[in-house]
């Protein structure tokens, strides 16, 4: 079992077999909610994630991984926004990464049941959230939830198995240095703005043999490992030393992943236009 190091042990839990109702009920007690918080109104149609976490599991989906935003709120506790991350059975892992489908949902109003997609990388334990290149389905809190939610999952499921195809494109696509400083400034920025306290160096470091490559998907997922999972030594703004934290919360875990793939996508996409004009260029001398 992976239990990831947050500022709170409850905060994220991920395992290698699929969760037990206990171990959810314990890490994400939010989602097993026996009722709406009591700022719902009567048009609210409360569905406890767990039944639709169940009637998941019939269709063959098995949850890994839960995690639950920490709250100030004694009595949100139980309703606050959490995440689930699921994989059917169909997913074996054939290579370093499994699709996955990626659940969100609360019960204090703040969040919808959404359903993305995403991918799971063994080689570090990394979970990967595709942004917004597939299907990001949203399910209002009426009518049949469950049915909906399912219908849904198995939508992303299909759209999740592209995300292969789109990872290999970026093991093809090779860095420069410059590149991939570039990379992780920016991926700093979408964190810390511009005051990251932490340098675009330290932000590639491998943290294992596997990763010291220079193609753009082992870029993302140093970077990626390294902004999220914290522990990453660095200055404040006013030059203290200090340690990132790992990224608890859902809302902020959705963002980030999110931000990196559009980031993975743009470089993609230039270094397409930069190696279509150089052949360009070269065939236009060639004719000369």
């Amino acid at each position: 079992m992976i239990r990831f190091a947050t500022a709170s042990a409850q905060t994220t839990f991920r395992s290698t077999s699929p969760l037990s109702n206990g171990q959810i009920a314990y890490h994400a007690p939010s989602v097993m909610a026996d009722a709406a918080h009591h700022s719902r109104g009567d048009r609210y149609a409360f569905i406890p994630t767990i039944q639709v976490i169940d009637g998941l599991r019939a269709e063959g989906f098995e949850p890994y991984e839960i995690r639950q935003t920490k709250t100030r709120s004694a009595d949100k506790r139980e309703h606050t926004k959490h995440m689930v991350r699921m994989r059917h059975l169909s997913s074996i892992a054939t290579s370093e990464e499994v699709p996955e489908i990626i659940l969100l949902n609360s019960h204090d109003g703040s969040s919808s049941y959404q359903i993305m997609s995403g991918v799971f990388r063994f080689v570090c334990s990394n979970g990967l959230i595709a942004g917004d290149m597939f299907n990001n389905i949203r399910v209002r809190h009426s009518g049949r939830i469950v049915d909906d939610v399912i219908e849904g999952a198995t939508r992303v499921l299909e759209d999740a198995k592209q995300i292969g195809s789109r990872i290999a494109d970026y093991k093809a696509i090779t860095l420069d240095h410059d590149e991939q400083v570039a990379f992780a400034k920016a991926a700093g920025q979408a964190r810390w703005g511009d005051d990251a306290p932490v340098t675009p160096y330290r932000m590639l470091t491998a943290n294992r043999w596997q990763d010291n490559k220079a193609d753009l998907w082992t870029t993302f997922n140093r970077v990626q490992e390294n902004m999220l999972k914290g522990g990453v030594t660095g200055r404040s703004a006013t030059g203290r030393r200090m340690t990132t934290r790992a990224v608890g919360g859902v809302t902020e875990n959705v963002k980030l992943n999110k931000a990196l793939w559009t980031l993975a996508d743009t470089m993609a996409a230039l270094k397409l236009d930069k190696a279509t004009d150089q052949f360009v260029e070269a065939h236009e001398h060639a004719y000369l």
